[in-house]
Parts: structure tokens; sequence; C-alpha cells
């Protein structure tokens, strides 16, 4: 027996136990092996006016032997002489694949490629064999060579026979192994099926360019016998035939133009198992640095799990039409994490398992990409197909928002157009760069309304009030919502017309403008704004001043309103911005928190825990309103008791108004009695 050169056995253990950690992908590596061999005959042939290779007959074959408990894979490749054979298994870690690859560098070009790298993917076979029989036959050579080992002190390597060139790896799988003391056992035999096999094929191997072929079996019906009665009932049969497992040509490397949307919308709905068609398909090829090929798929609907924890993200990443991971969840953004797809690239830089990569900056160049091309075609969608973007956005919606929220606003630059939200005014989903088109010139923010239904919101007076003032307002039912806001604090308008500060100004530009000059564009920076929080600058002058000497006319009744709440407001004043038509009094807040994301914070996991901030209320009584004046009387009257009567009775019903149930309902359904 000949001993594995280098430190073989510590080398070979590290191989078989700590390289890998999913033992099913030795099926993979062993056809990447098998690929590699066919791809050097091809090459060869392509090079070499002297070989004749048929292009139709090269194929990698799969057969399993179920009572001998073996594994066959089999090329019709380069083959390997007794030398080769010393040379690539019995030293470790040496590439015959990667040694072929720099030998013919310059002239290889696109008809070859090449997987393998590093020498060690058929070491993968021993996870789930205890003995490797390697039975090979050079191209051009006269007889056959059997390398076999058991993957622990050596191998072995005897004349053997082969009726023509190629490989043929034959794995005798370990035994099972039962599990103890609650562990999971290890079950080797489940590889030795028809259905196991050809299912690692499609999931690692479905894209490798030789067919891979495989005897499976199949029933017809037999031939119904001439002396059958009327009575008789059809017979079947089992009979084997030989099969094409694997598509070979991966249908993200053709041009977009060549395909089909239903061959598209079929692929999609195969292996990512959705029933419905995508709502977008995203095709491009990508040269430069880094080459390679994405298909990319919108869902046309948002999966059961999407928003929960165990939903996991990430598009299936290829190298040479080999899948190397599954899922990569560095190829797309968190609030991309609904888009499906594939990306096949040969420059990525693996690691010695193939199953992750070595060089991050790779991944972080292709992802950038894809981020743009994403966000390009949703933007195209939101121009062009208003309807399908708006279903799309009730679906994925929350998932941008929380893009912006989640990166503290950094984000907002490439998200916030992709945004819809209600108009109270226009009564429709708008972005906000068509929210800022429609207002008037001398708004100053973008005002909003956050709260959980957007037919409640429309009423309140905060807005309505707004509304009147010829200005928009946005209703934000979602709990993300507000939040997102606040983390963006403001959004930059692009290419707004000049809001000029004086008329002469303005003058002098309405009449460049008709002499024929461009008209002035500005970014313009306008601030988002609740209008159910602090001083929205919306009254005029004379009602500011109204507002603000009637609050000091009657301090002493709103210090008494004020410590009859208890501390439930930090203060009370005569509001600037309820007309004479509108609600005796509302609750505003001050300061970040609004009552709206107190709400939703009460409903998170820690709402219960003492300490948890609250938002600054702010009582705001309508001056205009007849009840005002009942207040006023009953305060110089000196009737205490009823000041605080009609005092809780109008903080009670603005906390309604606003959704949140007052905190002694039993009292307020009394108070109300009462004042009956």
């Amino acid at each position: 027996m000949r001993q594995f050169k280098t430190e073989s056995k510590k080398l070979l253990d590290l191989m078989i136990n700590s390289i890998y950690t999913n033992k099913e992908i030795f099926l993979r590596e062993l056809i990447s092996n098998a690929s590699d061999a066919v791809d050097k005959l091809n090459f060869k042939s392509l090079t070499d006016d002297s070989m004749h290779v048929e292009q139709g007959d090269l194929a990698i074959r799969i057969a399993f032997d179920r009572d001998a408990r073996t594994i066959t894979i089999s090329d019709n490749g380069i083959g390997m002489t007794a030398d080769e054979l010393e040379r690539n298994l019995g030293t470790i870690a040496h590439s015959g694949s990667e040694e072929f690859k720099t030998e013919n560098a310059e002239s290889q070009g696109d008809a070859i490629d090449i997987i393998g790298q590093f020498g060690v993917g058929f070491y993968s076979a021993f996870m789930v064999a205890k003995r490797v029989r390697v039975v090979s036959r050079a191209f051009g050579a006269d007889e056959a060579n059997v390398w076999e080992s058991d993957g622990l002190e050596g191998y072995t390597i005897e004349p053997g026979e082969r009726a023509d060139h190629g490989t043929d790896v034959i794995l005798t799988l370990r035994d099972d192994v039962a599990g103890e003391n609650g562990e999971e056992g290890e079950n080797y035999s489940r590889y030795l099926s028809e259905w196991a096999l050809k299912d690692l094929v499609k999931r690692y191997s479905n894209y490798v360019r030789y067919p891979i072929q495989m005897m499976v079996t199949k029933s017809r019906q037999k031939p119904k016998p001439e002396d059958a009665g009327d009575d008789y009932q059809p017979e079947y049969e089992d009979y084997q035939e030989l099969e094409t497992v694997n598509s070979m040509t991966p249908i993200w490397k053709k041009r977009r133009e060549d395909v089909e949307d239903a061959d598209y919308h079929e692929f999609y709905k195969a292996t990512f198992h959705d029933f419905e068609d995508p709502a977008r398909t995203i095709s491009f090829h990508a040269e430069g640095a880094l080459e390679y090929d994405a298909l990319l798929f919108i869902p046309g609907r948002a999966p059961f799990d999407l928003y929960s924890k165990d939903y996991e993200k990430g598009l299936a990443l290829y190298s040479s039409n080999v899948m190397i991971m599954e899922k990569c969840a560095d190829l797309v953004p968190d609030y991309y994490n609904f888009v499906r797809g594939v990306v096949d690239s040969a420059d990525v830089s693996l690691n010695i398992s193939r199953e992750t990569l070595q060089q991050n900056r790779q991944l972080r160049a292709i992802a950038r990409r894809i981020e743009k091309r994403i966000t390009s075609d949703l933007e195209d969608m939101r121009d062009n197909d208003r309807e399908a973007y708006e279903k799309f956005f009730e679906s994925f919606g929350r998932g941008l928002k929380y893009g912006i929220y989640a990166s503290y606003g950094a984000k907002a630059g490439e998200l916030a157009d992709l945004l819809l939200f209600w108009s109270a005014k226009e009564q429709k989903m708008v972005t906000l760069a068509e929210y800022v088109k429609a207002m008037p010139e001398d708004q100053k923010a973008i005002y909003y309304a956050a709260g959980d239904d957007r037919e409640r919101l429309a009423k309140m007076p905060v807005v309505t009030g707004v509304l009147a003032r010829g200005y928009d307002v946005l209703l934000l039912t979602q709990d993300v919502d507000e939040f997102t806001f606040q983390s963006m604090r403001e959004y930059v308008a692009k290419d707004c017309p000049k809001v000029y500060e004086d008329e002469a100004a303005r003058e002098a530009a309405a009449k460049a403008v008709a002499d024929g000059a461009e008209p002035e564009l500005e970014d313009r920076h306008l601030e988002l704004k609740n209008v159910a929080t602090g001083d929205l600058d919306l009254a005029s002058e004379d009602e500011k001043k109204e507002a603000e000497e009637a609050t000091r006319e009657h301090s002493d009744l709103f210090d008494a309103m004020k410590e009859a709440l208890g501390g439930n407001v930090q203060k009370v004043a005569v509001s600037a911005r309820l007309g004479e038509n509108d609600t005796p009094a509302v609750i505003t807040t001050e300061g970040p928190l609004s009552l709206e994301m107190e709400k939703v914070l009460k409903r998170g996991p820690e709402g219960d825990v003492e300490g948890m901030p609250t938002a600054q209320r702010v009582l705001e009584l309508n001056g205009k309103s007849p009840v005002f004046g009942k207040l006023v009387a009953a305060q110089e009257a000196g009737d205490a008791d009823k000041v605080k009567l009609y005092t809780g009775l109008l903080y009670d019903q603005a906390l309604l108004v606003e959704g949140i149930l007052p905190e002694d309902p039993v009292a307020f359904a009394k108070n109300v009695c009462e004042l009956m």
C-alpha cells in the first residue's frame, strides 16, 4: 500500500470532516470532476486535429446498486494514467484541473469551463463512503488503472480494465448509524435511490454543460391480450430507460430576447415553488473586473413567512453552472429580501469547500450592481405600470420603509422615491415626488397624519384643518410609517421650480422665462411634519396673536385644567389651528414622540415595561367653540367641580378621536350621564 503524500492522515481527516458542512455535496464535487475531465478531452480535441471526439457522445453517467451499497459516477472524458492517478489522487490538494487551466490559460477562451480549483473535491466522497475505487483509462492508452483507498492510511494503484477512455468513481457507502441519546443518526442508505440521486443532481448540478444520465424506472401499459374479455383491466409494467436528468443550458445564460416570458415564469415557479407568475423578471449580463449573469424575480405576492424571523433571504449563487450556495444572503440587502433569483459567476473566489466565498469585496461589488438594477426596475414599474406597482407595494412596501428606518435614514436617498402613501386630498396613493409637485408654491413642509385607520384619520380635526388651508395630508396607516419619517427627517425634492423670496425676484424670473430662458430649478429640503405634533406654522399672524392672548387671559383656568388631569398633559392652551366649526378640543404632542408612535411601542414586547417613553401631550382648546365659553363661565363662577368635570370629558373625547381609550372608561360614561 502506498502512503498519501504530505501529512496524509491529518490532512485527509481535515478534508473529510472539517472542510465540508453538508455531506450531500459529495455528488456535486464528483460530477464537477467528471465535467472537468470531459471538458479537458473536448478542449484537446478542439486544439489537436489528430484527436477525433464526437461532441454528442460526451456525457456523465450515474448508477447505484442498493444491494452492494455502491454509487458509480462515470465519464467518457480524458481519463488518467497511473502516474496521473498517483499525482492527482495520491497527493492531497493537488488539482489537475487547476494545472490544466494554468497551462492553457491563453488559448482556452469560452470553449472550456474548468470548475476544479483546489484538488480536494474528490475527497468529499469519503464523507459518505468507506471505500472509493477509481477505474480510469487515459485517452489513447491501451490499458486502464485502478486507484483504491479507504481514506484512512493510504491507497493502491493496480492495472485494471475499462472498455474505453474515461473514469469510473465507485463509492461503497458507509453503514448507517443509529441515533443515540436523542441525537440524530446517519442514514447513508438514503442516497441509494433513484429519487435521491436525481434530486441532488437537480439541486446542485442541474446546469453542468454535459448530459448527466441515469437509468430511471418508468411505467407503461402492457399490450392488451387478443383473448381479453370486456372486463379486461389494463396492466402496467416497470421498465428501465436511460434519461438525461439535468437541464445543461441555464436559462440565465440565454439572451433576454431569446427567452419567452412563459419560460421565465415556468422556471421561477418550478425553482422557487410559487404558483403565481412573478410580477417582474430582471435578466442581465455584467462584464468588467467581475463577469457574471443574473436572473432576478420580483414575486407577484408576498410569501406567508416574509416578515417572520424564520424567513431566509438570498439569491442562489452558482460558479460555472454549479450551485455553490442555495441562498447567498449577502447578494441582496434586507429591504429587497423578497427578490428571488440566481447569480452565476466564474470569477468569484471561493473558499476551499466551495460553500462560501473568500473575498467579500467581490460579493459586495456584485451586490451593489444588483441593488441598483432592482431599484431601476422598480422605478420603471412605478412610472410605467402604476397598477402593478401599487399591487407590488401593498405586498412589499413595508420592507422598503423598514430599510430607511433600520439604516437611520441613510438609505432614504435610494428608497424614498419608491414609497407610496395615501393622499387625503387626491384620494389615491402618491409618491413623495408627486405630493411635492402638486403642493402650493408657498408650502414649506410635507404634512402627514399617522394612525391605524385611513377613514378615521381623514376625519380628524388636525387633518381637516390642514386640508382646509389648501395643503394635502398623507395618511400613514402602517406601524413602521412614522418611524420611517422620523428617520428621514426631511425629503429632498429634486429639480423643483425655484421659489423666490420677494416679488421683485419672482417678476424678474418670469420676465426671463418669457424672453426664452429656461426656468430656474432647485432642490428643496422639505421637513416631514406630523399634523398632530408641535406648531405647524400654518396659522396667520392674527390667529396666532389671538390664541396667545386668550391663553394668557385664561391662564388660571388652564392651570386648574392641567391640575385636574393629574400630569397627563404638559400644558393646556388655546389652539391656533382650530376653526369655529371644529371640535372643542384636540390632543397634540410636543417632542419627537407622537401619540401613534406611543401606541406602537405599547403594542410591542416591552410595552408594559416601567419607564417606557410616552408622548408629551398638549390639550389644545378651540377658543371659538361654545364649550370654551362654558369652561370660562365655570371658572369665573368658582365652580371647581364643573371645571374638573368638563376638563375630564374634553380630554377623554379628544383621546377617543385619536383612537385611544380613556384611562377610566367607566368614569367617562358616568360623567357623560351626569352631564345629561
